[in-house]
């Protein structure tokens, strides 16, 4: 009996041991495949590609590498010749606001500055029922995402007086970080309208609208804001870091005031400008306006500018402005090179919109002709086909959110109005599609390969032929009727 019990006690020691072995033996398993699946997420989102988002107020698309030789954007043309450019970009519509709604969005949206701050009341009263946001998508899917200056239609997101009430922000649930440093502008409201040196816009009418002032990029606001993106890069970018970025930088110019440091003035001194094309006011019924962005400053009125030196002397400082934010990008561009991440970061340059230089006589954007829905795209990554190569496929703002989602395998959300550019960073030839846009009081557009026409909410259609060397300063509705009804009915198809 003795016997029995001894090996019994035995074979229960050794079945307790077994067991505990068993035990540990099944966590050390699962704690190898934990840390296996933490591995590869982390590896995963280590090998998501980065965004560098680069936004520039009022931006024509006239550079250099678009085929504007006295344009001096040695930077700009740079990154072109890495990627594709897109010479027919169009936005939806020609004010910051709503461009950039459509922009972080992918979805046409309201006409107004408003339009972002609007969705985000829409979002507090029924958050199920909006689509995130660009930032916010990508948020979700692991990026850390950073804001840096103007990229939103108020510098920072936020509003409020002087644009700086955290309480109302323009596009809640998006940024990670939210940053607009004023310095001497003492707000975002005074950044976004400054000039040298802390310069700041109370009266318009006794503000210069043109200003070239000695001193480094920083005696202007887009200086100490590439400053801050810069810092913000390195600390995405830094060693150790495990996350994909999302980084959206607004560069100010050239949007009004034309002011930057006398040095971007260089390049243009003495340089014959070509001639302003259809500068005469259209005859009839269109969307000119009087310009009273542009005429509300001291200097830059009506009588000065009949005055064809003068005129020219605006274009020079325009394009002085231009050099200016162009150098704000190549200092972006050399601190990505120098972080080692270019190689794994997709970059994307667009204008908001595009900006009148005394076409149609007008000087500014708020019209829906060609010069104010027309901006720079360009679209950079080290996987693009071709790179270098331009393309002529016609495409809308709308287009970005969902070309980016895709170049970084990413789901798009169920409601968005634009549609993958990735066939055409294959193929330069590739297609697009027509482009429709939009502005206040009913008017909604489209543009064709070879016309545009612009409906009217009373049912008044413009149409203008770009097989004619007259363009879009002749209606020729009456004479086209069939074509107009074609493309009032692709308007209304785009519009529901």
């Amino acid at each position: 009996m003795g016997g029995q019990r001894g090996l019994g006690v035995y074979f229960a020691k050794l079945k307790k041991y077994i067991m505990n072995k068993a035990i540990l033996l099944i966590t050390l398993c699962v704690y190898a495949l934990v840390l296996s699946s933490c591995s590869q997420e982390a590896d995963e989102a280590h090998s998501k590609p980065n965004i560098l988002l680069i936004c520039i107020d009022d931006l024509r698309p006239e550079l250099n590498c678009f085929g504007v030789d006295y344009i001096s954007s040695p930077h700009i043309d740079a990154l072109a010749s890495e990627g594709r450019g897109f010479r027919r970009h169009y936005v939806q519509a020609p004010t910051c606001g709503a461009s950039r709604y459509a922009l972080l969005t992918g979805q046409y949206g309201g006409p107004g500055n408003d339009a972002l701050f609007l969705r985000a009341e829409t979002l507090a009263a029924t958050p199920d029922k909006i689509a995130p946001s660009m930032p916010a998508w990508f948020r979700q899917h692991g990026y850390t995402t950073v804001s840096v200056g103007k990229v939103s239609h108020h510098p920072g997101g936020q509003g409020g007086p002087d644009w700086d009430d955290e309480a109302i922000p323009e596009m809640p649930n998006s940024w990670d970080r939210v940053i607009l440093q004023s310095g001497e502008w003492q707000h975002p409201r005074g950044w976004m309208h400054g000039l040298a040196n802390g310069e700041i816009r109370v009266d318009a009418t006794k503000m210069a609208g043109i200003q070239l002032v000695e001193g480094p990029d920083s005696i202007y606001p887009d200086g100490t804001n590439t400053d801050v993106a810069i810092s913000e890069l390195q600390s995405l970018t830094k060693e150790g870091s495990d996350k994909p970025f999302f980084l959206a930088f607004g560069i100010l110019r050239p949007h009004l005031p034309f002011g930057a440091p006398a040095k971007y003035m260089e390049p243009y001194k003495g340089v014959d400008l070509p001639e302003i094309p259809h500068p005469e006011k259209p005859k009839g019924r269109t969307t000119w306006h009087k310009s009273g962005e542009f005429y509300k400053y001291m200097l830059l009125d009506h009588e000065t500018m009949s005055d064809p030196e003068f005129v020219d002397e605006v274009r020079r400082h325009y394009a002085a402005c231009v050099s200016y934010a162009d150098a704000q990008v190549g200092r972006i561009m050399k601190s990505l090179e120098e972080s080692g991440q270019k190689d794994n970061t997709i970059v994307v340059l667009l204008g908001d919109h595009g900006w009148h230089l005394g076409e149609h006589d007008i000087w500014g954007k708020h019209s829906l002709f060609e010069e104010a829905l027309r901006s720079p795209l360009i679209i950079s990554h080290p996987s693009i086909s071709q790179p270098g190569k331009m393309t002529d496929a016609m495409v809308e703002t709308v287009d970005v959110f969902p070309t980016l989602a895709a170049l970084a395998q990413l789901p798009m959300p169920k409601d968005f109005s634009g549609v993958s550019l990735r066939g055409i960073l294959d193929s330069p030839t590739a297609l697009g599609r027509p482009a429709y846009g939009y502005y206040k009081k009913g008017l909604e557009t489209i543009r064709t390969q070879t016309h545009r026409l612009i409906a009217h909410e009373d049912g008044y259609l413009e149409l203008y032929d770009h097989r004619t060397e007259v363009g879009e300063s002749e209606n020729v509705a009456e004479a086209q009727p069939k074509v107009a009804q074609e493309l009032l009915a692709k308007i209304r198809e785009r519009s529901l």
